[in-house]
């Protein structure tokens, strides 16, 4: 079992946007020192007054650069909303920076309002996720090649670096909704799953039709991830700024607690 730490480099209520990148850090070399296996980062687009996260493959690298080590995961690469080429060139970039310390989460977000902002309809999420993953692996081989589809085309493209860690980095993606779990199943990846906005027994369903569909696979996908919103601790207490929230839910916005700790284990089938 890993333990890991889902990080959204939040802005605490009376904080600012210096202070946000410089605790996220601050919590990263904590999390180095004190032996958790990874982190996690999401991506979070036109929330000022929440997250400074919107360039996570940036941090990444950044966090790559200052620890020895940590995973550093994606939780998630938005595919849908950046082109294809440009996110296999900067993700094998990281793994390269890294030594092989990244793991590539990849998911279309659940959250509309974003493609409005960025002129891309919703609608068109699930076939431009697809078509991007198709080009990322493709790319990732190192070799020339074409591609037409629907919402990518190009010629003759061929991606530097390749990544570090060869075919390439591991690939974990998110799953949210019923008709998600067997079609990552059957695809063969691993997936994220979390409690937010499920309880246990409808993720304990869904996690059964997940292992339904891979079990006519020959190779296994692999653990799910869990994430979980409680505290994961107090010894030998948080970074300097943060603290168990005292009123409402764990991790409430009116004290700000830990960023969720995040565990690769299957929940109880």
């Amino acid at each position: 079992m890993d333990f890991g730490i889902f990080m959204e480099f939040e802005i605490r209520r009376g904080g600012d946007q210096a202070t946000a990148f410089r605790e996220g850090f601050d919590l990263v070399d904590a999390a180095e020192a004190w032996g958790l296996d990874g982190v996690w980062l999401g991506e979070m687009h036109f929330t000022p007054s929440r997250s400074v996260l919107s360039a996570p493959i940036v941090v990444a690298s950044s966090i790559a650069t200052r620890t020895k080590r940590l995973r550093i995961g994606m939780a998630v690469q938005v595919l849908p909303l950046n082109n294809p080429l440009r996110i296999a060139e900067e993700a094998a970039t990281v793994d390269h920076i890294s030594a092989g310390r990244f793991d590539f989460g990849i998911g279309r977000s659940g959250f509309p309002r974003v493609y409005d902002v960025y002129g891309i309809p919703y609608a068109e999420s699930q076939a431009r996720f697809r078509e991007a993953l198709e080009i990322i692996l493709e790319a990732w081989k190192g070799e020339p090649f074409s591609y037409r589809g629907q919402y990518f085309s190009f010629e003759n493209a061929t991606v530097a670096p390749r990544p570090y860690q060869l075919p390439h980095p591991p690939i974990r993606m998110a799953a949210t909704t019923e008709e998600t779990f067997p079609r990552v199943g059957e695809m063969g990846l691993p997936i994220f799953v979390g409690l937010r906005g499920m309880d246990i027994s409808t993720l304990r369903h869904h996690v059964r039709a997940y292992r339904r569909s891979t079990a006519s696979r020959s190779t296994s996908a692999g653990r799910p991830t869990c994430s979980r919103a409680p505290w994961a601790g107090r010894a030998p207490g948080p970074p300097s700024g943060y603290r168990r929230a005292s009123s409402g839910s764990p991790g409430s916005r009116t004290s700000r607690s830990w960023p969720s700790a995040s565990r690769s284990a299957a929940p109880a089938a």
